[in-house]
């Protein structure tokens, strides 16, 4: 039966780069591993295939041969001129310390551990981390706040002192583990370990557990934890409280909490980053003259200088009244921006005085004369 086209057999095209190659790979000798299809002859045939492809095009020189020649590429033995090809025989052995890289991950999905290089006791035993999302004012976020937060967690059981026991009696050595939490397991030139089914990775089994937390070690309860919010946070900011999240089984770490913060709004201020942004009005004498206004900001007011002349939907700058930017000495700013009043409706004398200044700006006639409310909307429309 001829041989596929490696490039088909990994489903990547021949100008796929070296890492989508492997990415490929991955998934296939994911998905085909022997140890995920037991008994399968038709997954264990593929899975060979793909490492055959892989060999070849994951090497340079082989590539460009394969690229040039095919699967007539000159040299090799076996009638396969690339050598390799079986991934429970020497083919392994050439991959060298790529193959580390490679299936790394896949034990690690497959298995819930590592290769033989890389295992270890299961680190299930430590404590859940926990999350808790919150909402800060803009104050808070501005000043620095600390905060009492109530969450539900597991604490280390106080009947057993967290050894799940019962009566102070001790867990024994799990017999299928022999302590270790793994068990190990070798398929042709593989060795690898998972968690131990028995003892589900803890190394010690109890013939007598517990009636407060039936072996668990913890008991749920509701605790109260003070965050400290230091200044400057803002939306999505993650603060991590060491050790608050859940107890370990039997003595092991607990786990971390992790408070996500979220901004709450306010009725006068946008924010951006570390700046802020608000909107003031104003009339037209006042910005046509010129005037020091309160503008408002989050902890109070500050001066604001409104230069003379200022235009309609101008944007004024204050400096350093925005937040602070997170673990640093420096503030944002505050952006305003200017909206300038018009008058609907105006009495007799504020009309005859915007009368003589449209006269004085030369808009109207020097002689003109104001007469009454009809000759002025005549002139001004």
């Amino acid at each position: 039966m001829a041989k596929r086209d490696y490039y088909e057999v990994l489903g990547v095209s021949k100008s796929a780069s070296a890492d989508e190659v492997k990415s490929a790979y991955r998934k296939l000798a994911l998905k085909y591993h022997p140890d995920r299809n037991a008994g399968n002859k038709e997954a264990e045939e593929k899975f060979k295939e793909i490492n055959e492809a892989y060999e070849v095009l994951s090497d340079a020189q082989k590539k460009q041969q394969y690229d040039t020649f095919g699967h007539d590429a000159p040299g090799g033995a076996g009638g396969n001129p690339f050598g390799g090809g079986n991934p429970f025989g020497g083919g392994y052995a050439q991959y060298g310390d790529n193959m580390e890289d490679i299936f790394g991950d896949i034990f690690s999905n497959v298995f819930g551990g590592g290769s033989q290089r890389g295992s270890r006791r299961s680190s299930g035993q430590r404590g859940e981390d926990l999350r808790y999302d919150i909402e800060v004012s803009y104050l808070d976020a501005m000043k620095g706040a600390e905060v009492a937060i109530d969450i539900p967690k597991k604490e280390t059981c106080r009947t057993c002192r967290g050894t799940g026991a019962k009566d102070g009696a001790k867990p024994k050595t799990c017999p299928q583990c022999k302590g270790s939490g793994q068990v190990r397991y070798s398929q042709g030139f593989f060795s690898f370990s998972q968690e131990c089914p028995q003892c589900h990775g803890k190394g010690t089994v109890i013939d007598n557990p517990c009636s407060a937390c039936r072996g668990e070690g913890t008991v749920k309860e509701k605790k109260t934890i003070k965050v400290r919010i230091p200044a400057g946070v803002d939306e999505g900011t993650s603060l991590k409280v060491t050790g608050a999240g859940n107890a370990g089984a039997n003595g092991a770490p607990s786990g971390d909490l992790y408070v996500v913060v979220h901004m709450k709004r306010h009725g006068e201020f946008k924010r951006s980053g570390d700046d802020l942004h608000t909107e003031i009005s104003i009339s037209f004498s006042q910005a046509a003259m010129g005037m020091e206004y309160d503008v408002p900001v989050v902890d109070g007011h500050v001066k604001m200088k409104i230069p003379s002349g200022t235009q309609p939907g101008t944007t004024l700058r204050v400096r350093e009244q925005g937040f602070p930017k997170l673990g640093r000495n420096v503030k944002g700013d505050l952006y305003v921006k200017v909206n300038v009043n018009i008058p609907k409706s105006m009495n007799d004398m504020q009309k005859r005085a915007l009368f003589e200044y449209a006269k004085s700006m030369g808009e109207i006639s020097k002689d003109a004369q104001y007469q009454n409310d009809s000759f002025f909307k005549k002139i001004f429309g």
